[in-house]
């Protein structure tokens, strides 16, 4: 012990200097390792500057439902509300706007990574693999393609459910379609959607007993004056080869079987009831040859 203290005294800063070396050694050796850990578990969160010209969807609350559950989540691009029972999101919200529609594509990165917003815990990937079924966005990757930030939200598990493949491909995929097919036209839309988890589900999936929804919905709302107008969608999470607007329905029903309330702060209560009450299908353009490729191809791909 003696000699120990004989040299830290004759070494002075010297090694004080030697153990500073050490320990900055060791913090970049840390430091680098947890870089490639998150680089291969897929858990990397991409560092992107902050763009100041857009609205943070936390500013924009008049168009979101209540929470059931308490557990709000702000992203940049969208919010949404988690459901720690069903691990997936209740519902999420966002706006569709043609401007950012019209904006160039970034390419597609498939960074499906748990959400560390979710407090309790998100689902993970590793929740889906070998479960028969695919991992459905429920805001969709193209709906947030103007830039490499929106899009890479999207791959938070949040905001992921687990979706037939051939409903995911087929009339999930012609409803995404249509959706931006109509934002571009009519100018911005507010959008609602999420799982059913009010009926029996088909099963559940992974460690974290991930809820496998019967059914989808999705609400769209054009507040464009003036003719304001909404419509409704709720489609089984199977295969089908039935026109779109066979699923179209009212705003208030799909109220009546989520148990959510949408547009309430958004729209003055008599306006609300008399655009949720209904809906016109004339004033919702449908494709018929987005239906043919469905039914010809995407079905089964």
């Amino acid at each position: 012990m003696a000699k120990f203290r004989t040299n830290h005294e004759r070494t002075g800063k010297g090694s004080s200097g030697s153990m500073i070396v050490r320990v900055g050694l060791f913090s970049a050796i840390v430091g680098g390792l947890f870089v490639l850990f998150n680089k291969f578990t897929g858990n990397s969160v991409p560092d992107y500057p902050e763009d100041e010209n857009i609205v943070r969807e936390t500013e924009n609350q008049d168009y979101w439902p209540e929470s059931t559950t308490g557990a709000i989540v702000h992203h940049q691009y969208y919010s949404l509300s988690y459901s720690e029972k069903h691990e997936q999101a209740e519902w999420v919200a966002y706006r569709l706007n043609a401007e950012e529609l019209k904006q160039p594509w970034v390419d597609r990165v498939d960074n499906f990574r748990p959400d560390p917003e979710v407090e309790t815990g998100s689902a993970t990937p590793d929740d889906y693999r070998h479960s028969g079924y695919s991992r459905g966005h429920l805001v969709p990757a193209a709906d947030r393609a103007f830039s490499e930030q929106a899009m890479d939200e999207t791959f938070y598990m949040s905001n992921i459910s687990p979706q037939s493949s051939n409903f995911n491909k087929g009339v999930w995929r012609e409803l995404e379609e249509l959706a931006r097919s109509w934002a571009k036209r009519n100018g911005e839309l507010f959008i609602v959607t999420g799982p059913v988890l009010t009926m029996e589900p088909k099963g559940q999936i992974g460690d974290n007993e991930v809820t496998v929804p019967a059914a989808y919905y999705k609400v769209i709302l054009d507040s464009k004056e003036p003719q304001v107008k909404a419509i409704g969608f709720i489609i089984p999470n199977e295969v089908s080869f039935d026109p779109l607007f066979k699923f179209a329905v009212s705003v208030d029903q799909v109220e009546e079987l989520t148990g959510l309330d949408f547009y309430s702060g958004l729209l003055p209560e008599d306006a609300e009831q008399e655009v949720e009450s209904s809906f016109n299908l004339d004033l919702w353009e449908f494709s018929k040859a987005k239906f043919q490729e469905r039914i010809e191809k995407w079905n089964n791909d």
